[in-house]
């Protein structure tokens, strides 16, 4: 196990263990669009889904994206809720954030928690000590955000989990956890 306390020096990459059911999209590539498509057709696929439902779904994947790309997502990952026979999917968005200045993580954690204070639902801001290092996490009932920082003080690797279905509890609570603790640091 490389620890963040093991690694000074800025990570080449990282690896994260994804469910092998689950979709990527590698967000790099120019053909990330299309490879959405294809997630939504495959997931009507059988199913009695209008092709205005489709289309919904599809402009709200690619709405997600696109807000991820802006802010340095790398992948996406999506995951077909079990119930109900709907196409909406659990999601995992993969983003780098570079250099945040020095904020260590309880500053960030701070700087979160300061932000939540003015939600009326504010969410649970906390940190955790993952297998890659030390993580603020932000949870909701439907989302789970990892901010995890990288070795070499350039920045925090981005877990952003959204279960809109199910939410963020039991089973898939347990899912997301063991993805984010799979993170390792590639030097």
């Amino acid at each position: 196990m490389t620890s963040e306390s093991e690694i000074s020096a800025p990570p080449k990459d990282y690896r994260l263990l994804v469910p092998r059911d689950w979709f990527r999209v590698d967000l790099t590539r120019q053909g990330w669009r299309a490879q959405l498509k294809t997630f939504v057709d495959r997931q009507a696929e059988g199913k009695y889904v209008s092709a205005e439902a489709k289309q919904e779904v599809w402009a709200a994947l690619r709405n997600t994206a696109e807000a991820g790309v802006r802010g340095g997502a790398l992948e996406f990952f999506l995951r077909p809720e079990a119930g109900g026979g709907g196409i909406l999917p659990a999601s995992l968005i993969v983003s780098l954030i570079p250099r945040t200045g020095s904020l260590t993580p309880r500053e960030l954690q701070e700087s979160f928690k300061a932000k939540e204070r003015q939600h009326t639902h504010p969410a649970d801001v906390s940190t955790v000590e993952l297998p890659a290092g030390e993580a603020v996490q932000i949870r909701t009932a439907t989302t789970m955000d990892l901010y995890v920082r990288m070795p070499g003080g350039v920045g925090y690797l981005v877990l952003a989990f959204a279960v809109p279905v199910g939410g963020v509890t039991g089973p898939m609570h347990r899912l997301c956890e063991s993805i984010a603790e799979s993170l390792r640091w590639i030097v």
